[in-house]
């Protein structure tokens, strides 16, 4: 079987890499986007989150998100309202925790470690506001990237500034901004869902 075949069947080496993808499948596959944050969030996180959801599900996105409340509630919903597709990858083994804006599921009963499947799920990932378990996800994806030799994608909206990594973090002024830094042009893709 040829390589193009191979990869058309979703089959590779089976090191984990997707090293053996080809980028005509990667370019058949929606860009999927990790929105993170505080599960506690002020009227304005939820506002610019909710908005982050929506531009991205207007631009043929999935978000990726943690499933429960405060930015990842409000992302869920943005992209929802839009009719994206949402995917909640809950750190507990209960879906009825789940928000109510989700379209998949993830119920791991890993615990924050399930921060990690979150960051290594995305094409790129958003954060919106500050708090221990973002900042987690921020390095996972940083880190993963690195050790993949692709430039990380991460954007923070309002978020921790963190100076020593100030080349791995792109900092977003508004919604739109952030939306425009993790997808810009169609180079991860605002691939439609046809």
């Amino acid at each position: 079987m040829s390589r193009s075949e191979t990869a058309a069947l979703g089959q590779g080496d089976d090191d984990g890499d997707g090293g053996d993808q080809s980028e005509e499948a990667h370019a058949r596959r929606r860009a999927q986007v990790a929105v993170c944050g505080p599960s506690v969030a002020d009227a304005a996180m939820y506002a610019a989150a909710e908005e982050v959801g929506r531009l991205l599900a207007e631009r043929g996105a999935v978000v990726v998100c943690g499933g429960y409340g405060g930015v990842m509630e409000a992302a869920a919903r943005g992209a929802r309202l839009a009719g994206g597709t949402v995917v909640g990858i809950l750190s507990g083994d209960d879906p009825a925790g789940a928000n109510p804006h989700l379209d998949i599921v993830v119920s791991t009963g890993i615990g924050q470690a399930r921060n990690t499947v979150i960051a290594l799920s995305c094409d790129a990932l958003i954060a919106v506001g500050g708090s221990w378990g973002t900042l987690s996800e921020v390095a996972h994806a940083i880190r993963h990237r690195e050790r993949a030799g692709r430039p990380a994608r991460v954007v923070w909206l309002d978020g921790w500034a963190i100076p020593q990594a100030p080349d791995a973090i792109l900092v977003a002024g508004s919604p739109a901004d952030a939306v425009e830094s993790a997808l810009p042009g169609s180079t991860l893709s605002s691939r439609s869902t046809s």
